[in-house]
C-alpha cells in the first residue's frame, strides 16, 4: 500500500468526519447543502502530492525532464518556422526564490508559457448568439460550460467568420480555463475529451491550454493544486464583479516537471485515488441521507400521535437514541422545528383544566379591541370570515380555540417607502428592512437607516410599530422571517416587504412568535408572485389561521420551548465544535504530508 493510501485508511474518521457547516433557511425556497471538509482536502493534498513528486516513486530509468523540455523547444521551433505559432516573448529564468521545493531525480524547472501553448478566445457582438446549429454556425463553449469536465449539452452556436485563425478552434486534449469570472471560479479548468463531435470553438472569457508533448491531465493537476489556483486568483486584475487573468500573468506560472513516464503514472495515480475519494464521499452522503430519513421519521411519529400516551412511547423511544440521532446540524434543526408543531399542536406541555379557556380569553381580547376602538386608538377593521373545518390542519386539544391572526392584533399593515429625503442615518425613527430580521430576531445594527420623526408622525401613522409587536417578511424568497420588536426605541417603521402585528393584551407576543418560527402556516397560503419573488398580501397575513391556547398554557409553552431551545443550541454548539476540531486535524494532516 502507498503512503497515501494509508494516510488515508489510517485517518478516514478524520477525512469523513471534517464536514462544512451547513448553510440553512426557513421558509420557502430555502436549501441546505454542505460538504465533506476532509475530503476536499484530501483532493487537494493528492493533487499536491502529485505535482511535488511525492505521490509515485521515481525510475531511474525514465528520461529525464531535461531532455523532455529540448524535444519541447525544438518542436515549438518547427512550429513557428510552419508558421502554425507565433514566436514569444523569451520568459525570464526561474529564480532560486521562486523554488517552492526540492525538485525530485529526473525532474526539471519550466514556466508554464514555455511547456504549453495559450489561445485567448474569439469575441463576438451579442446579437449573433444562438442556441440553434445551423449551417455556417459554429459552436462556441462559454465559462458556464467549463464546470469540472466540459458541459456540452448547453452551447451557443456563432458564425463560422468570427473565428478567424484555426488554433481557435478546440482539439482532442485541451485544457480550457475560465480567464474572466467572478474571483471563487476564475482559473477553473475542464479537459476536453479525445473525441469532438462537432467544430468547436470558444469564447473571449475563456483560454485554451495546448501543452507540447507533455500529458495534458498533469498539467490540469498542476492547475487544480491550492497552491497555483491561489496565485491565479490572486494575479488577477479584479473590476466590480469580474477577475481576469491575462497572458502576461499566466504565462510565467512556475511549473515542476516530471519525466514524461513519471507523468502518465501520477495521472494514473491521481485517477485511483480519486476514485477512493468518491467512494469516501458517495458512502458519507448515502449515510447522511439514511441519518436524516430516519430522524425525519422518528419525529414525525411525535407529531403525529394520537394520544398523550401514543406520545409518550414514541419520545421514549427517541429518547433512548438521543445521542446517536441527533448528530448533525440537520437533525438538531429538524428536532427544533418538532418542537416548534408539537408547542403549537398543544403537545408539549399538559394541559391543566383549572386554566381559563382560551374562549374566555378572546372575549377579554374583543373587550379590550373595542375599548381601544371606543377611544380612538385604532380603527375598526371589517369583521373577518369565520375558520372553515378545511382550514385547520390539526384537531386542538381542550380549551383552545382556532381565530383568525386580525382577531388577536389591532389592525394589520404593511409598511411603505418614504422619499428619499425623509431618510437620515444618526437620528430619528428606526425604519426596518427586510435585511434587519436576521435569526428571528431585529438586527438593526445592519445597515441602519432612520426616518425623519416629522415625516413619521405626519405620513406614516399607518405603519407606526411598537415594542413587543412581531414583524414578519412578506416578500421573499424566503418568506416568514419573524420577530418581536426590540424596545430600544419607543417607535418604528418599517418597509412595504414587512407587516407588522400588534397583538391584543393580554395575549402572548411570544406564543405567537413561536407560532410563526413553526411555519406551516406558510403551505397553506395562496402566494401573489412578481418578478421572481413571492408575496403574501396583508389581507392573506390578517387571515392565517392561529390555534390559540389558554393564556397559562401559553407561558408554559413559551417557557418550555425555550429551555429546550437551549438545549438545542448548546448541542449545535458541540457539534460545530466537534466539527472544527476535524478540520483542524485534516489540516495538520495534510501539512505534515505536504511538508
Amino acid at each position: 500500500m502507498s503512503a497515501i493510501q494509508q494516510l488515508l485508511t489510517d485517518h478516514i474518521d478524520i477525512w469523513t468526519a471534517a464536514e462544512t457547516e451547513k448553510r440553512s433557511g426557513r421558509g420557502r425556497a430555502s436549501g441546505n447543502a454542505g460538504s465533506v471538509y476532509g475530503i476536499k482536502k484530501l483532493r487537494e493534498l493528492i493533487l499536491e502530492l502529485a505535482v511535488r513528486g511525492k505521490l509515485v516513486p521515481q525510475d531511474a530509468n525514465d528520461e529525464p525532464a531535461c531532455e523532455l523540455l529540448k524535444g519541447i523547444q525544438a518542436k515549438k521551433a518547427k512550429l513557428i518556422a510552419e508558421g502554425k505559432i507565433k514566436k514569444d516573448k523569451p520568459l525570464a529564468a526561474i529564480t532560486e526564490d521562486e523554488k517552492p521545493f526540492e525538485l525530485p531525480k529526473g525532474w526539471a524547472y519550466s514556466r508554464l508559457g514555455d511547456a504549453v501553448e495559450i489561445i485567448r478566445g474569439i469575441t463576438f457582438p451579442g446579437s449573433e448568439k444562438s442556441k440553434v446549429p445551423e449551417i455556417g454556425r459554429v459552436a462556441c463553449l462559454r465559462t458556464t460550460n467549463v464546470q469540472d469536465q466540459i458541459e456540452w449539452d448547453d452551447l451557443l452556436y456563432i458564425g463560422e467568420e468570427f473565428v478567424s485563425r484555426e488554433d481557435q478552434y478546440l482539439m482532442p486534449r485541451d485544457i480550457v480555463m475560465s480567464m474572466a469570472n467572478s474571483r471563487e471560479l476564475v482559473g477553473k479548468v475542464a479537459l476536453v475529451g479525445e473525441v469532438i463531435d462537432q467544430q468547436t470553438s470558444f469564447g473571449g472569457f475563456l483560454g485554451v491550454l495546448r501543452p507540447f508533448l507533455i500529458e495534458p491531465r498533469f498539467v490540469m493537476a498542476l492547475l487544480r493544486t491550492p497552491h497555483t489556483r491561489e496565485e491565479l486568483i490572486d494575479s488577477a486584475s479584479q473590476t466590480t464583479n469580474i477577475a481576469n487573468i491575462s497572458l502576461a500573468k499566466l504565462k510565467p506560472l512556475f511549473f515542476a516537471i516530471p519525466p514524461l513516464a513519471e507523468q502518465h503514472r501520477i495521472v494514473a495515480k491521481v485517477d485511483e485515488l480519486m476514485a477512493l475519494c468518491d467512494q469516501l464521499e458517495n458512502q458519507h452522503s448515502n449515510a447522511a441521507e439514511a441519518h436524516e430519513k430516519l430522524v425525519s421519521h422518528l419525529l414525525g411519529t411525535l407529531t403525529q400521535s394520537q394520544s398523550a400516551e401514543d406520545f409518550s412511547v414514541n419520545w421514549q423511544r427517541i429518547a433512548a437514541h438521543f445521542d446517536t440521532l441527533f448528530t448533525t446540524d440537520f437533525s438538531i434543526d429538524a428536532l427544533k422545528q418538532t418542537l416548534l408543531q408539537l408547542a403549537v399542536m398543544g403537545k408539549l406541555v399538559p394541559q391543566d383544566a383549572n386554566d381559563e379557556p382560551a374562549s374566555e380569553l378572546l372575549k377579554r381580547i374583543q373587550a379590550e379591541k373595542a375599548k381601544l376602538i371606543a377611544e380612538g386608538k385604532i380603527k375598526k377593521d371589517k369583521p373577518l370570515t369565520p375558520i372553515t373545518d378545511d382550514e385547520k390542519p390539526f384537531e386542538l386539544p381542550k380549551n383552545w380555540l382556532w381565530v383568525r391572526m386580525g382577531d388577536i392584533c389591532r389592525p394589520i399593515s404593511s409598511g411603505s417607502t418614504p422619499p428619499a429625503e425623509s431618510f437620515q442615518y444618526e437620528d430619528g425613527i428606526p425604519y426596518l428592512k427586510v435585511y434587519n430580521i436576521k435569526n428571528q430576531e431585529v438586527d438593526f445594527d445592519y445597515k441602519k437607516q432612520f426616518v425623519d420623526e416629522s415625516y413619521h408622525a405626519t405620513k406614516l401613522k399607518r405603519s407606526v410599530i411598537y415594542p413587543g409587536e412581531l414583524i414578519m417578511n412578506i416578500v421573499g424568497p424566503p418568506l416568514g422571517k419573524v420577530a418581536i420588536v426590540p424596545s430600544s426605541h419607543p417607535e418604528w417603521n418599517c418597509n412595504q416587504a414587512i407587516v407588522f402585528f400588534g397583538l391584543i393584551k393580554p395575549m402572548s407576543p411570544h406564543y405567537v412568535l413561536d407560532f410563526l418560527k413553526e411555519g406551516s402556516f406558510l403551505n397553506d397560503i395562496e402566494l401573489i408572485g412578481t418578478a421572481g419573488q413571492d408575496n403574501i398580501s396583508v389581507t392573506k397575513s390578517k387571515n392565517i389561521p392561529v390555534p390559540i391556547p389558554p393564556l397559562a398554557e401559553q407561558h408554559r409553552i413559551v417557557t418550555k420551548v425555550d429551555e429546550l431551545m437551549a438545549l438545542c443550541d448548546q448541542l449545535k454548539s458541540r457539534i460545530t465544535d466537534a466539527s472544527r476540531l476535524q478540520q483542524k486535524l485534516a489540516d495538520v494532516l495534510v501539512g505534515q504530508a505536504v511538508a
